[in-house]
């Protein structure tokens, strides 16, 4: 198993579509990219902590590749928006790729320029190195599986 972590708005809707696709076994909303330790969800909405709202993927890389699952990222959040997807504004909705290797760095800077042709604007994801990964509060695991709804994430074509 391997892990990857991704930034694409509130983690709810993150979370529940990369638990739908085939070769990853677990993903757990958190925080990370910023400069508080082991901070909570009210920390993060002070907007004063620097930490995204994101989702950690273990997956098994051999049903699905890295590349894949960056591919997957790009289609279920609108990444040209800067620290914002639809209603939710401030950095911690930020979009970005926090790689954990070389590897995963050099398949996400492969992959953007495939997914910049699905966008008319500039696509504003950071890639950039992962910092400690905060588990959120269990609350916030499997929020639509526990609450019912969705988010205002949706796979695009």
């Amino acid at each position: 198993m391997e892990k990857a972590i991704f930034a694409g708005g509130c983690f709810w809707g993150v979370e529940a579509l990369f638990e739908e696709l085939d070769g990853v076994i677990a993903a757990t909303s958190g925080y990370i990219g910023g400069h508080t330790e082991n901070p909570t969800y009210r920390d993060i909405c002070s907007k004063k902590t620097g930490h995204a709202e994101a989702v950690e993927v273990l997956y098994d890389p051999s049903r699905v590749s890295y590349e894949d699952l960056c591919r997957y990222f790009w289609r279920l959040h609108d990444p040209t928006t800067l620290n914002r997807q639809g209603p939710d504004i401030g950095d911690q909705y930020r979009s970005a790729i926090f790689y954990l290797s070389a590897e995963q760095k050099a398949a996400a800077e492969k992959v953007k320029p495939e997914a910049q042709k699905r966008w008319k604007r500039p696509i504003v994801t950071e890639i950039i190195p992962a910092s400690m990964f905060y588990r959120a509060e269990e609350y916030h695991q499997d929020y639509f599986k526990k609450h019912g709804g969705h988010g205002c994430h949706y796979l695009r074509d």
